[in-house]
Parts: C-alpha cells; sequence; structure tokens
C-alpha cells in the first residue's frame, strides 16, 4: 500500500471511528451525516466519497462479511467439501478473535444500536442476503457443469442458514453477559455439530 492509499485509508477508518461513537452515544437515527462530518474534521462531501449511505458508515466492513462465505468456499482444499471449508473458516474466526464475530461484550451496544434503528435492521438483513447470494455464485462456480443450477443456491442457503444461527447464538450469549471464553467454546462445539450434520446429511460439492 502506497502513501496515498494509506492516507485514503486513515481518513475511512477516521471518519468510521467518528460515526460509530455517535451512533452508539446518541442512536443511528438522530445522528446526521454533517454531524458526522463534523466529529471526524472533514467534508460532507468526503463522507460521501467514502461512504455512499449513512448505514455505510454504521457497517464499514460489510464487503468483508459480504464476501466472507464465499472466500472460504473458494479457499477449500482439494478434496475438501465446502462446508467443511467454512467450518474451518468460522473456527479459525474464533480462535483468532475476529471482530466482526461479536465475541466481546463491547459488542452490546452495537447491537442495541441495530435493534434501535429500522433502517439498520433492514441493511443487516440485506448483508445477510448478499452474503448468501455471493456463496450462491463462488459454488456454482465451482460446480460441475451438469449439476443442477439448484443445487449451489440450496447449499447456499444452508451453510448460510447454519451461519446466521451461529452469529445469532453468539448474540444472544454475549447480550446474556456471559464470559466470552465461555461462549467461545460453547460456539465451537455448536460449530462442529452443525457442520458436521449438514456435511453427512447433504453436501453435493466434495471435490
Amino acid at each position: 500500500m502506497g502513501l496515498r492509499d494509506e492516507k485514503k485509508q486513515a481518513t475511512r477508518t477516521a471518519i468510521a471511528d467518528a460515526a460509530l461513537a455517535l451512533f452508539l452515544a446518541n442512536g443511528f437515527d438522530r445522528v446526521t451525516v454533517a454531524e458526522v462530518a463534523k466529529a471526524a474534521r472533514v467534508s460532507v462531501n468526503t463522507v460521501f466519497n467514502y461512504f455512499p449511505t449513512k448505514e455505510d458508515l454504521f457497517f464499514d466492513r460489510q464487503t468483508e462479511v459480504v464476501r466472507r462465505l464465499a472466500r472460504a468456499a473458494a479457499d477449500r482444499s482439494p478434496g475438501e467439501s465446502a462446508v467443511a471449508a467454512v467450518r474451518r473458516a468460522f473456527l479459525d474466526a474464533i480462535h483468532r478473535d475476529e471482530p466482526t464475530l461479536g465475541m466481546s461484550t463491547g459488542m452490546i451496544a452495537f447491537w442495541r444500536a441495530v435493534d434501535d434503528s429500522p433502517a439498520l435492521q433492514a441493511r443487516a438483513r440485506l448483508l445477510s442476503e448478499l452474503t448468501e447470494a455471493a456463496l450462491a455464485g463462488e459454488l456454482a462456480d465451482q460446480s460441475p457443469p451438469d449439476t443442477d443450477p439448484a443445487t449451489p443456491r440450496i447449499l447456499a442457503a444452508v451453510i448460510s442458514g447454519v451461519d446466521r444461527a451461529l452469529h445469532a447464538e453468539i448474540r444472544r450469549r454475549i447480550t446474556l453477559g456471559e464470559d466470552p471464553e465461555i461462549v467461545r467454546a460453547a460456539l465451537e462445539a455448536a460449530a462442529d455439530r452443525a457442520y458436521t450434520a449438514v456435511s453427512t446429511g447433504w453436501d453435493p460439492l466434495t471435490t
């Protein structure tokens, strides 16, 4: 990354950090983009250059999140199934404490902000749909030419459903105040059970 790119990334991060602090303190719907710009010490136009919509300011890592399942499937080893690759990626994310998992009590305020905003709830649903669609596209690309076109879409829906359930369980347990290390161990076991059930029940893409 060159100096110019580093400066752009630093500006983007500063804007996102300023926005999130305001959103968590005051509520997403009560904060304006102008207030974010002022807090980040940039112009409103600069904010929109980096974040086309206000929701993009809140979900500033959405591109990474949307591609994570597809990326896991794309990186599977020879002979490894798509389900096994996604399970491996999820467990790796838990082990390295990936921030987007929300395995921290600091995420409670983030989730409350989402619960309090219909706009953020709608964006969260859209991100979930885009994540599933990206995975379906990747699985379709990996499928043999004679594969039923419905197969990768159905498999993506199954994998995405498990993934959503695991993330929802993290959110539920962390919100209840459980120790993150206990939640981590519980989710590792839950992921193993869930993805093993999918693999043994139906996983047509294993080559």
